[in-house]
């Protein structure tokens, strides 16, 4: 019996979870820049956010096709001095 994958990056992912992770990768206020949506602006929460998301569908879309964008995004990596690095004269 074969399982079934679903190809949908959103499948099993909660709004929770999604608002989460894009809290954690971007902040509130670069969340902001990119989706203009006050409850991000003014005292933003999970909680508030959520509240929000799920009673606006056109601002749950715009958060969602930013989830999946940034799916693809490769995290920046800060570029580390090789002097603060303890292991570098070792390599």
């Amino acid at each position: 019996m074969a399982e079934h994958h679903s190809n949908d990056p959103l499948h099993g992912v909660t709004l929770e979870a999604l608002l989460t992770d894009l809290v954690a990768r971007f902040g509130w206020d670069e969340l902001a820049a990119r989706i203009n949506i006050n409850c991000f602006k003014k005292d933003p929460s999970i909680k508030s956010s959520l509240k929000f998301l799920r009673r606006t569908p056109w601002a749950r879309k715009e958060v969602e096709d930013l989830y999946i964008a940034s799916l693809n995004e490769v995290p920046s990596v800060q570029s580390q001095d090789p002097s603060d690095d303890p292991w570098g004269k070792w390599k």
